[in-house]
């Protein structure tokens, strides 16, 4: 196999992404396009060698025919747990390309002794929910792009937590509070106590980066709100970079053995 003759688009937004990213560009047997949405203004910094672009395909027809214009022999869906439209794309894509796809999907939360949770389809869903349940000061911990639901939520303080700001006028009555995880238990747990929330709403994303604050809730009691995470398509899926690095390994050695 000559280096880096083996062309893999790997669609990015996850923490995953980034690692495979990072694991990827290290053999010498694959040359990586990595393909970014473009809603998170700060992207972390990809490896040398990796062809990044930004912005999407046209739909499932366009990235079939970016597929096969650019001779990519595998995709790696690594999309955030909450992208609802792209995996589904990228599985009718590869399948029309005729090229092999796994979705890389973090192991979701599961509740734990003590939590107080309220599972919900929807952020629509959500913010009925935070209506209806008469808290005071609410923490909004999902994202800047769904936050126009919560407009309708006239009784409570909403606090949003977010990586970058919201557009003007989708939620200006909130305050924003701009971060990224990782968080610690112990920050999450005086954050909860500053804005003296009552009330968590967070999407089920999974992962450690963010998780510190359910245990946060957990350890004052509070309620969470939450999402649950949109269908995916049939096909394989891993949980980790490594088990993604291990899938690619072994459909571009077969590919080869053909």
């Amino acid at each position: 196999m000559a280096p880096g003759d083996r062309t893999v688009l790997l669609l990015g937004g996850s923490t995953e992404a980034t690692q495979l990213a990072r694991l990827a560009a290290a053999s010498p047997e694959v040359t990586l396009n990595v393909s970014f949405a473009g809603r998170t203004a700060a992207r972390a910094p990809m490896p040398d060698g990796v062809v990044v672009r930004v912005g999407g395909f046209g739909g499932p027809d366009g990235l079939q025919r970016h597929l096969e214009s650019n001779a990519i022999e595998a995709l790696v869906d690594a999309t955030h747990p909450f992208s609802a439209r792209m995996p589904f794309n990228a599985a009718a894509a590869a399948l029309a390309a005729g090229i092999p796809r796994v979705r890389v999907l973090r192991p979701p939360w599961t509740p734990q002794a003590g939590d107080r949770w309220t599972a919900v389809l929807s952020v629509t869903e959500a913010a009925a929910a935070v209506e209806a349940s008469g808290a005071r000061n609410v923490l909004l911990t999902i994202g800047r792009q769904e936050l126009a639901p919560f407009a309708a939520c006239g009784r409570a303080r909403l606090v949003a937590r977010c990586i970058d700001p919201p557009e003007a006028g989708v939620l200006d009555r909130a305050e924003i509070i701009l971060a990224r995880g990782p968080f610690a238990v112990e920050d999450e747990v005086e954050l909860l106590r500053r804005h003296d929330i009552d009330l968590v709403v967070s999407k089920n994303a999974g992962g450690a980066a963010t998780e510190a604050k359910l245990a946060a809730a957990r350890r004052l009691g509070l309620p969470v709100v939450m999402v649950q995470r949109p269908p995916v398509p049939a096909g394989p899926t891993v949980p980790t970079p490594a088990d993604a690095m291990a899938w690619l390994d072994g459909v571009l050695l077969a590919s080869v053995d053909r």
